[in-house]
């Protein structure tokens, strides 16, 4: 999504939702990785960096060589971002950064992290700024966690004990982080509903092809009407999904101030997806429960509703978009 002067592809909001799509369907973990490198940290690098820090890192990012996670959520700070605590204070030419961050996805494998701290402790959302931090950089400790599903791109408890990260890595001005992170909101929310959309997509898949190969009582169970309208089910759950997610990516490319329905489409995709993967497991009993390609699709399907905004703020926004 990077533009071409800068070695990226110049993709739209509706290309990057389809290869989303793509990537959610064939690996939802891969396509976790991909997010945090490029859309997180690569999109922060694009619009917030300075333009020595943006062609140090972004183009060896697009190359491949630098890998790149965010640490924003905190123990006691979750969907208020602006409630964090982790500090980082103006020292000569540098900022010591101290605090804790958890549940940052690929931190651990991450060369780079883009993390927030408050600058100014008592202004609330003004007092916010964004930093690069070198993962490398005295101070610096990362644990990976267990999580229940997408195993392959895991969460992380990030500690910064003192870090000194020079100033020159600071993303945009002091204080102004908020609006930094506000920025890619947008754009998160679309590709987390393209990801749950193209993850319907290989759940249908796997559940038709067990069950119309399953016989029971003489014939295939998908010839029962309880089982075929599962599968309509999922079908509608799923195309909904889509059309909600192209419908938000159309108007982001067409300039439009495209909130209310990236918000939609993100609610619409994930909850959809989780729906659609307890039929899967339904449909295919215990086939579907234990160790195997739909049990862990389903697993990876409930973080849908919570990650990159929870359903519950996602409401709150429709909402409010909504003049209520």
């Amino acid at each position: 999504p990077f533009p071409e002067a800068l070695g990226g592809a110049d993709a739209s909001a509706k290309d990057m939702a389809v290869i989303i799509e793509a990537m959610g369907y064939h690996d939802y973990g891969a396509r976790s990785a991909y997010m945090t490198t490029v859309v997180y940290g690569g999109g922060h690098l694009q619009h917030h960096a300075t333009a020595e820090l943006r062609d140090e890192l972004l183009p060896r990012l697009i190359r491949g060589e630098v890998k790149m996670a965010i640490s924003y959520t905190e123990p006691a700070s979750g969907s208020d971002a602006a409630g964090i605590t982790t500090r980082a204070v103006r020292d000569g030419d540098d900022y010591v950064i101290t605090g804790q961050k958890v549940y940052s996805t690929n931190a651990h494998v991450a060369d780079y992290l883009v993390a927030s701290t408050k600058t100014d402790p008592d202004a609330g959302r003004h007092g916010l700024s964004l930093f690069v931090i070198d993962t490398k950089l005295p101070g610096v400790t990362i644990r990976p966690m267990e999580a229940l599903g997408a195993r392959t791109s895991r969460p992380n408890e990030v500690f910064l004990d003192d870090v000194r990260v020079p100033s020159r890595y600071l993303l945009g001005e002091e204080n102004q982080g908020w609006r930094a992170l506000m920025r890619g909101l947008n754009q998160e929310r679309l590709l987390l509903a393209a990801t749950s959309a193209g993850h319907c997509l290989k759940i249908i898949e796997i559940a038709k092809a067990f069950a119309t190969d399953r016989v029971t009582f003489g014939k295939t169970i998908t010839e029962y009407q309880a089982i075929s309208h599962k599968f309509a089910d999922m079908h509608m759950l799923t195309e909904a999904a889509r059309l909600v997610t192209f419908h938000a990516a159309e108007m982001l490319d067409a300039g439009e101030d495209a909130v209310l329905e990236t918000s939609t489409a993100k609610v619409v995709a994930t909850e959809n997806n989780y729906r659609v993967a307890d039929m899967g497991v339904q449909i295919m009993g215990g086939a579907g429960y234990v160790a195997g390609d739909m049990q862990r699709l389903f697993r990876e399907a409930r973080v849908g509703p919570i990650g990159g905004g929870s359903s519950e703020i996602m409401r709150n926004v429709i909402a409010k978009r909504m003049g209520l």
